[in-house]
């Protein structure tokens, strides 16, 4: 698979679960290390179901890992989460410098 066609679907992906204000909320939970699903669940009041889609989504995201520890299921960042939602931000950065450079030339 072409690679630029497979990070385009991460980034396509992380932006879309980070479309989710419940989604970023638990990210920023996890910047402070690991928890688990029932203690992201219950700021939100939030049924441990209604939680394990949210985490499954970050998952297919590629921006959280979990790891079943007996019967409690730990949910982290995954390493780089970042990674290429940061570089394509970058890319987006670069073209409003040029916007911006260009706005006289009409």
């Amino acid at each position: 698979m072409n690679q630029v066609v497979q990070h385009s679907s991460t980034v396509d992906l992380a932006f879309a679960a980070l479309a989710d204000p419940t989604r970023r909320a638990v990210l920023e939970r996890l910047g402070s290390g690991r928890a688990t699903i029932s203690e992201l669940a219950e700021p939100f009041g939030m049924s441990l179901t209604g939680m394990k889609k949210h985490i499954r989504l970050l998952e297919e995201a590629e921006l959280v890992t979990t790891e079943k520890v007996g019967r409690v299921r730990r949910c982290m960042l995954a390493p780089y989460a970042f990674e290429g939602i940061s570089t394509w931000l970058q890319r987006l950065d670069r073209f409003a410098q040029v916007v911006e450079r260009t706005k006289g030339d009409r």
